[in-house]
Formats: structure tokens, sequence, C-alpha cells
């Protein structure tokens, strides 16, 4: 589903990431994690061309992100993208976010978008709140409508950009059971994430980073029971601390 060659980005004469090399599968639950500035959302960032990268390849379900004739609004429309601050239209109701990608992007009706809107609104257990504007929501709620709205586009995967960091502690569990359901019904994900227990329940593989580089890339027992690089270990043994 997605597949990373060799992928390099420098921000001036900086370099954010080294040599990156990665696959997803479909249906995979891949976790990245690592140090702060390690490159980790970067990472994800470039999967659908959000973040431009200057050396290397990515496709996505076959198509090539870097390829200056690929339509990027067309492919990340298919790529799902949950950020850490929500990035809900304010001056928008709940109904109204839902729709208006779909609207814009897909080119639904309105009445079909917001059946379907609706229908995920109802899935992340907020259709009550359908017609309030993000400022009336917890923290939490606003991101599972987040969650809504990039599932209303029928995304092929769905990238995780720390999605639970600039939650309260007690707003925490409820993003991430949602998070749970989708990847036991076989959405194909990457997240960004400090939560190991998210990691240990439903990932597949661990990817961790540190200083631009994959140092990790395992399966989740590997990485929880017999991780091999000291960095990682000593990652492990503070955030899980």
């Amino acid at each position: 589903m997605i597949e990373m060659k060799n992928v390099s980005k420098w921000y001036g004469s900086f370099q954010v990431l080294n040599d990156c090399t990665t696959s997803v599968a479909k249906g995979d639950v891949v976790v990245v994690c690592g140090p702060s500035g390690s490159g980790k959302s970067t990472l994800i960032k470039t999967v659908n061309g959000l973040e431009p990268f200057q050396k290397g390849s990515i496709t996505v379900d076959g198509i090539s992100v870097g390829d200056p004739k690929t339509n990027l609004p067309a492919l990340r429309s298919r790529i799902g993208m949950v950020f850490q601050n929500f990035e809900l239209f304010p001056h928008l109701s709940i109904r109204e976010n839902l729709t208006l990608g779909q609207i814009r992007v897909l080119g639904r009706s309105e009445e079909e978008a917001a059946e379907r809107g609706l229908k995920y609104l109802d899935r992340v257990g907020l259709i009550a709140q359908k017609d309030k504007f993000p400022g009336q929501l917890s923290g939490g709620q606003q991101q599972r409508v987040a969650i809504a709205r990039a599932l209303a586009m029928d995304p092929i995967a769905m990238l995780f950009d720390e999605p639970t960091s600039a939650l309260d502690p007690e707003m925490i569990n409820e993003v991430l059971d949602v998070m749970v359901g989708l990847a036991q019904d076989g959405m194909t994900m990457m997240v960004v994430t400090h939560e190991m227990g998210f990691a240990r329940k439903v990932a597949n593989r661990v990817i961790f980073m540190d200083q631009g580089t994959i140092v990790e890339d395992c399966t989740k027992d590997e990485f929880f029971g017999t991780v091999r690089s000291d960095r990682a270990r000593d990652f492990l043994a503070k955030i899980i601390h």
C-alpha cells in the first residue's frame, strides 16, 4: 500500500530524514515512535505530499508521490490525515465540517455527503453533537470528529500525527478506542504516537526513529521483547516508566 525507498529530506542544510526505507502492507497498523525531533511527523507527512522530499521515492497504491505529474490533492483525498490539533473549521458546524471535503473534493451531493458524514459521526459516538460548533466540544470530541471527517472521504489508508498529544489525559482513551476499532476493522494505518499501550494492543509493526533515521523496523513483539538498539531500549525504558 505504501512503499518508501531511501527517502531523505533537508530543511536548508539540516537533514531531517536520512535514507528512510520501509513499507506498509494493506491492513497493517504501523506505529512510528521516537524522541522529539527525530523526524516522525515529517516521515508520515511525506506519504501524502504534505512535506516534499529531495531524495528517494514514495509510492502509495502504485502512485508516485514525488512525481511532478501526480495530482497530489486527488491522492490526499484517498489518504486520511488526522493532525495533533484537530484542524476543524471553527466557523462551521460539525455536520458542515464532515461534508465540506466530500462535496468540494469528491463531488458528492449535499445529501450523500451528510449521510456518509453522519454515519461516521455516529460510529465515533458523537451523532448528538452534529449541530454544534467545534468550540463547543471537548478536545477528545473534536479529535473524534476529525477522525470521522477523514473516514467520510473513504480513504485507502489513514495517517495519524500524534493524535492524542494535545489532549487532557482523561480524553486520550476515547480517541484511542476509536483508533483501536479502526485497526480491528482492517484499516491500513501509520500512527505517530507515544502511546505504547496502543502500540502493544493493535500494531503489527513498530518503527523507531532517531535523528531522522529509522533505527528499528520490526514486529511489535520484537520491539517490546528483544529490541536490538541501545537507543530504542533507552527510549522505551523512559517512556514506559
